[in-house]
């Protein structure tokens, strides 16, 4: 392969993780990025990973990470400058691959969007020998809640993890009791 041939493969495989990223309207984990890209056959998991380093280092790509015990992920964004490179090239993307991604798109946005809806992780206080959880639900890249628990043990900082992701009501549940006009019976503040 000549160099000017490998340098448009390079080209083009950044425009369609952009185009990819551009498509879901969200931060997609790597996990999700490597998933379509590599099973759609558009391309293999060394060049995907090199280019979304790249990507990260000239400014095309903004990655953030969620760090805990057992999760760790990082999320890409495109920057204005990823945005605007896309919107200049998008045309040097194949029709077909275009379409295979509006495809994944189209079918798995909600699916994605609610596995970032509501992020639970958690990490080790070692100051004070416990595990901090971090529990958040989001709407359009909002924050409607982010919650911060210290616990004793790990076991319980995977049981708040396990459960905040799992119970669908937790928010409503969570604002109701705020919201209610009547405090507890035993709350300090019911004047018992």
């Amino acid at each position: 392969m000549t160099e000017q041939m490998k340098d448009y493969e390079d080209v083009e495989n950044k425009l369609i993780i952009l185009y990819l990223i551009n498509r879901m309207v969200l931060p997609m984990s790597n996990g999700q990025i490597t998933d379509i890209l590599i099973g759609g056959e558009l391309m293999d998991y060394y060049t995907l990973q090199q280019n979304l380093s790249e990507m990260v280092d000239i400014g095309l790509l903004e990655s953030t990470q969620e760090n805990a015990m057992d999760n760790n992920t990082t999320r890409f964004t495109a920057t204005e400058d990823g945005a605007n490179t896309l919107e200049f090239f998008e045309r040097r993307i194949t029709l077909s691959t275009r379409q295979a991604i509006n495809r994944y798109a189209n079918e798995n946005r909600q699916k994605i969007k609610k596995d970032y809806e509501k992020t639970a992780t958690y990490f080790p206080d070692e100051e004070n020998d416990e595990f901090r959880v971090k529990c958040g639900i989001y709407e359009d890249e909002r924050a409607l809640l982010e919650l911060s628990i210290f616990v004793d043990t790990r076991e319980q900082a995977k049981l708040i993890q396990s459960h905040w992701r799992t119970n669908p009501g937790v928010y409503r549940k969570i604002l109701e009791v705020l919201t209610t006009a009547e405090p507890a019976e035993d709350s300090p503040d019911s004047g018992s």
